[in-house]
């Protein structure tokens, strides 16, 4: 490039900058220090059609997992009413999982899209049940509610190596995630997949979580290798994505 191009495109991009600046117009990028900065109305959309999350109402998802305790069961859906966080309006997804054919857990989930393809995730309400009856709420939290911040669950542009948060509730929810692989190809019950991505889930609050997550684009969450003593493997076995 010679110097008097450089130095156009160097004058161009100060004045895209001091524009934006005038005009108060936040910066793009979303993973900085600051996200509360990038929660408002205006830069949310109505659906969520990001590619490898897509969360449309009527979808379903069933997971099962084998553990030393027996069979974990995982059904999803993306329900048809929405929740207000924020000022956000959020797709409400139900998690209703069960050990040996009993409820375990019972969790609607909060999601909304931004202008630029990332899903963000709001919160929570979990009901926890022993012997079938509701225990307790431990998990639950709500994006600006006692400090608490969104954060991405999926991003709108795959970026190897890109560390980001999930979630942010100090000293209760505080997953991290990490793209490590792209292209992948993965069979599960429910069928073969290419062209997935692998997320690495950690978190800071328990030095010895880790996770792997696979997602296909056009479906979303295929397999949750959750590792320890021992490995579980968390499969899709049936799925139904709505348009």
């Amino acid at each position: 490039m010679n110097k008097l191009r450089f130095l156009t495109v160097i004058v161009t991009m100060l004045i895209t900058a001091i524009c934006c600046i005038k005009n108060g117009d936040p910066a793009p990028a979303i993973f900085d220090l600051d996200y509360m900065a990038h929660i408002y109305p205006a830069n949310f959309v109505s659906t969520i059609d990001n590619p490898f999350l897509p969360i449309t109402v009527g979808s379903t998802y069933t997971y099962t997992t084998e553990t030393d305790q027996g069979t974990e069961r995982s059904e999803v859906e993306v329900l048809p009413q929405t929740r207000v966080v924020m000022g956000i309006t959020c797709s409400v997804v139900r998690d209703r999982v069960s050990l040996n054919d009993e409820i375990v857990e019972d969790t609607y989930d909060w999601f909304a899209q931004d202008k630029d393809g990332n899903v963000w995730y709001f919160g929570e309400i979990v009901d926890n049940y022993i012997n079938g009856v509701v225990d307790n709420h431990y998990g639950s939290w709500e994006a600006g509610v006692d400090g608490a911040e969104p954060g991405v669950i999926m991003l709108g542009n795959i970026v190897l190596g890109l560390h980001y948060r999930q979630e942010r509730y100090i000293g209760e929810a505080e997953d991290e995630g990490e793209v490590v692989s792209k292209n992948e190809t993965v069979t599960v019950p429910g069928g073969t997949f290419t062209g997935c991505i692998k997320i690495e889930e950690t978190n800071p609050l328990d030095p010895d979580f880790l996770e792997y997550k696979y997602y296909a684009p056009g479906v979303g969450l295929l397999q949750v290798e959750k590792i320890g003593e021992p490995i579980e493997v968390e499969e899709l076995i049936s799925f139904d994505v709505k348009s």
